[in-house]
């Protein structure tokens, strides 16, 4: 099986609290679409420092994360992002990896989002169909 891409949009979940409250205007809510690299061996979603400085994440603490060359290491986790694919989404702090090449998509937000990893097609899918789920944790 190979890599493929597929277009997330993420959004700053602070500044979409502060906009809901009528503290900040819709059109100023930070939210950034990029291309996302579905990746099952990762455990949750990891951006790098640029995606991080355009939606203006703050810092919360810290995970220890092993990479697939098998480094482990410390790095930032961020403050809650919201991950939209398609019609379904999920809220969770984002692995910061400042010099990371690609966005990764993990576990933890395609389980979030009732997808799977289609090999055949090499596209997401839902796990139950086109309809989307709600998964409680």
């Amino acid at each position: 099986m190979g890599t493929f891409m597929e277009e997330i949009t993420l959004e700053n979940v602070e500044d979409r609290t502060l906009a809901d409250n009528g503290h900040l205007k819709d059109t100023e809510v930070r939210t950034l679409t990029v291309e996302a690299m579905p990746d099952t061996g990762a455990f949750t979603i990891v951006i790098n420092e640029e995606v991080r400085e355009k939606l203006g994440l703050g810092i919360e603490g810290e995970v220890r994360s092993t990479l697939a060359d098998g480094t482990t290491a410390i790095y930032p986790r961020t403050k809650p992002v919201k991950i939209q694919w398609k019609n379904r989404n999920i809220i969770l702090p984002a692995v910061l990896i400042a010099d990371a090449k690609k966005v990764l998509l993990g576990a933890l937000p395609l389980e979030g989002m009732d997808l799977i990893v289609d090999p055949v097609r090499q596209a997401l899918a839902g796990a139950h169909g086109d309809q989307e789920m709600y998964v409680i944790f």
